[in-house]
């Protein structure tokens, strides 16, 4: 048995709270923008992934119009930072709708560090930092995403195995529904088959 749900019979906010219970765990991108009078920005955006690979580009989606987002269309730049399970209360601190003009950075008393490319400041304890300059913005309905090209990379060498992030390091947090959010836990590892070497599905072998 199935129940069935009608995006048309629900309202916004419940369809939102299926969707996002669905459709996990999700990636965070703690997105740090500068607005054009000099204010810094910071906030966990959990509708994210990578666009493309060559050129190097990533997505987030701004549901409704935030801070975030009119820094992006104002500066066309922005740094998305890993979301570490160490930084889970300042993470969530930074999602407070606090008053336009206010820094979250400042305000939930999150550290930062110049960025090698870009105008938008880095945070300082995040493992990992990408520097992006905005790609394209694409609106659909309430929500615009926001691709990015990276332009420069950097990672903390504590997280790295030679010389590749290490997951078990990097320990990052995922959005998951209602007020849930999720650590990595346990980690598979399988290996891609490649048709020359197939011998048919896993349970019949």
């Amino acid at each position: 048995m199935r129940t069935d749900f009608d995006p048309a019979a629900l309202s916004r906010n419940e369809f939102y709270r299926l969707l996002t219970a669905t459709v996990v765990p999700r990636p965070i991108a703690w997105v740090s923008t500068v607005s054009a009078d000099g204010t810094h920005n910071l906030a966990p955006h959990s509708f994210f992934t990578i666009a493309s690979v060559a050129p190097p580009v990533v997505q987030f989606t701004s549901v409704g119009r935030k801070d975030t987002l009119r820094n992006v269309e104002a500066t066309g730049q922005f740094v998305v930072n890993l979301a570490p399970e160490g930084l889970f209360e300042q993470i969530n601190d930074t999602g407070t709708d606090f008053p336009h003009g206010v820094s979250e950075f400042e305000a939930a008393g999150v550290v930062s560090e110049a960025s090698l490319r870009v105008k938008p400041q880095r945070v300082a304890a995040s493992p990992v930092a990408l520097e992006c300059e905005v790609h394209s913005t694409l609106g659909i309905g309430d929500s615009t995403v926001v691709f990015g090209r990276v332009v420069h990379a950097v990672v903390s060498q504590d997280v790295l195995v030679d010389g590749h992030p290490d997951i078990s390091r990097m320990k990052p947090l995922s959005r998951l529904g209602k007020d849930e959010w999720g650590t990595v836990g346990d980690v598979r590892e399988l290996s891609r088959i490649r048709h020359a070497d197939w011998r048919g599905p896993a349970g019949d072998r």
